[in-house]
């Protein structure tokens, strides 16, 4: 006896009809105060701003002599010129009264005798002026980017101690008991992570249906039966609780996503095998954390050259991992991903879907494998 298949795709959407509605439909979710050391790789939703002029004062920026530059204006090695307010000075301290400048040590002579310049220094020079760091007439210019260690060292030393980020909970729901859906629910939480938000695992025991009803996340992920076999119910259960916007999207591998929403809360379905899962994450689930981020920044890309031609099929966007190494990059697979090719692979292409692929010695972007 055959059985009729749960949910049906009766075309694919292309992939940027489903990036319009996500824009349209997926809202930025409200900022929080954490501390600063805790910002790391979050997504800052503001510009901050630092409460006061850093530095302070005027400071050191090399080791040698705090001098008045003036005093220096006619100095040579033939003829020196006397420093009576001159102090040794390391960089970081904050220049004496009077003085507007530091000299290296090779520009002056000290000896018992005293200092005395034998260089000319100009005023500022070797000195970091007051605000030059930092000012609370300019802000910083971070909102929108995400927190690197980098930029969280820089707030810190210019005194901001808190910062408005956006980090969105995302619920991951394992449509079934799976060795690989497991694993893809586990790459999510990382991928999720890297993203800027907190991820943590849902509890379908009761239904996936009643799981997206009860929900309490700012954007849920269900990892498996996104497709049309007998026992895949994902979409219907998402239809029942929700709504279905797209159901079949135009990328390979991962054509049977889904995307919709439970009230104002974004669904994303996932396939159940790990390349269409990474796909479809690449493709989809990184635009609608983009959005609930509000992030400007996306995945640097470098230039390759392919070692070998692609083929695609028109109307697909394909998603083909790389391995790059000197400048040129060897596609490893397409289509279906073998587990070997995506452990092999420190990047990937995307062909768009209007090509039918890229000739061998093509010019090619790949972005980083996450």
């Amino acid at each position: 006896m055959e059985h009729e298949a749960s949910q049906r795709i009766t075309r694919l959407t292309p992939l940027d009809d489903v990036l319009t509605r996500i824009a349209a439909t997926v809202a930025p979710v409200p900022p929080v105060s954490i501390g600063i050391e805790a910002g790391r790789w979050r997504i800052a939703a503001e510009d901050p701003v630092a409460p006061a002029p850093h530095p302070a004062h005027a400071v050191a920026l090399r080791d040698g002599y705090a001098v008045r530059s003036e005093a220096t204006a006619d100095a040579s090695a033939y003829a020196p010129m006397p420093l009576a307010d001159a102090r040794a000075i390391e960089v970081g301290e904050p220049l004496p009264a009077g003085a507007d400048a530091v000299a290296p040590a090779d520009a002056v002579l000290a000896d018992a005798a005293g200092v005395q310049a034998v260089q000319v220094t100009e005023a500022g020079g070797g000195t970091l002026p007051p605000g030059a760091d930092a000012h609370p007439a300019r802000p910083i210019r971070i909102g929108g980017k995400q927190l690197r260690p980098l930029d969280v060292a820089v707030l810190a030393a210019a005194g901001i101690g808190r910062i408005a980020v956006r980090a969105p909970r995302v619920e991951i729901i394992a449509a079934r008991k799976d060795r690989i859906i497991r694993q893809v629910a586990a790459l999510l939480e990382g991928l999720i992570a890297d993203a800027g938000g907190d991820a943590f695992q849902g509890a379908a025991g009761a239904g996936i249906e009643m799981a997206l009803r009860h929900g309490e996340a700012h954007f849920t992920i269900v990892v498996g039966g996104s497709g049309q076999g007998r026992h895949d119910r994902s979409v219907a259960a998402l239809a029942r609780a929700g709504r279905v916007e797209v159901h079949g999207v135009a990328i390979a591998p991962g054509e049977t996503a889904a995307f919709g929403a439970v009230e104002q809360v974004p669904v994303l379905v996932l396939p159940g095998r790990i390349d269409a899962a990474l796909a479809g994450w690449l493709t989809l689930g990184a635009a609608i954390m983009r959005a609930l981020t509000g992030a400007t920044d996306e995945p640097a890309a470098i230039s390759a050259v392919l070692e070998r031609k692609v083929a695609s099929a028109i109307g697909l966007v394909e998603v083909v991992p790389v391995r790059v190494q000197g400048g040129r990059a060897l596609p490893l697979a397409s289509g279906y991903l073998p587990l070997q090719a995506l452990a092999q692979a420190n990047g990937y292409i995307v062909v768009p879907a209007g090509s039918e692929g890229f000739p061998e010695g093509a010019t090619v972007a790949v972005r980083p494998m996450p």
